[in-house]
């Protein structure tokens, strides 16, 4: 419940998004050790190649940005731990999730597994260029901050369909954006300030 509050003061009052981040055990994410502690803490952790498991808050306020509905067939690009996949599995019909890291994706994938979400298909790959042949996407979530919304990834959105991504040229002045697709081009709207790290193209070395 104190979880639940937490994310409700900082924006998170969706109901569905709430009752999915309940469902989901954050801690089943975090290398065990010196930072299972702080699972349920309002904060960033570092996991394995050099990346991290975003807060809770800003999971939640992507997440409630995206507007998933039950049918939707949605793009994550960064696996990270696997969490916010997770989180969107609860939500969408189906979830394809890509990292560069080989060692991301499979430890990601063994949570998964651990958990019956079924209806997650991790994939290792380049995330700058999107999963084109599972095009189109009712909506795209990037969790590693591009200059600008790649080309490749605006290509594979349905018309209709939301991606929501941080933007940004260094990684101290980032913000959270939010592009609709419509039958004539994109809307943008920019949503709050954020910190990620870079979406880097080709593949990781670990």
């Amino acid at each position: 419940m104190q979880f639940l509050f937490a994310l409700r003061s900082k924006g998170v009052t969706d109901g569905r998004v709430l009752t999915a981040m309940e469902r989901i055990d954050r801690s089943r994410f975090i290398n065990k050790g010196l930072f299972a502690a702080r699972a349920f803490e309002d904060m960033p952790l570092p996991i394995a190649c050099g990346q991290t498991i975003s807060q809770p808050s800003v999971v939640g306020i992507m997440t409630q940005a995206l507007n998933v509905q039950p049918r939707d067939k949605v793009l994550e690009v960064g696996t990270g731990s696997g969490y916010q996949a997770a989180i969107l599995s609860q939500l969408a019909r189906r979830v394809y999730t890509i990292d560069r890291f080989r060692r991301l994706v499979n430890e990601a994938q063994a949570v998964f597994d651990a958990l019956n979400l079924h209806n997650i298909t991790s994939v290792i790959a380049d995330g700058s260029f999107g999963l084109p042949e599972q095009a189109p996407f009712d909506r795209i979530l990037l969790t590693a901050a591009a200059e600008d919304p790649p080309g490749p990834l605006l290509a594979q959105l349905r018309v209709g369909g939301i991606m929501v991504l941080p933007v940004g040229q260094s990684d101290t002045v980032q913000t959270l954006i939010r592009v609709t697709r419509q039958q004539t081009g994109f809307d943008y709207e920019e949503l709050r300030d954020v910190r990620f790290v870079p979406l880097i193209e080709g593949l990781g070395e670990d």
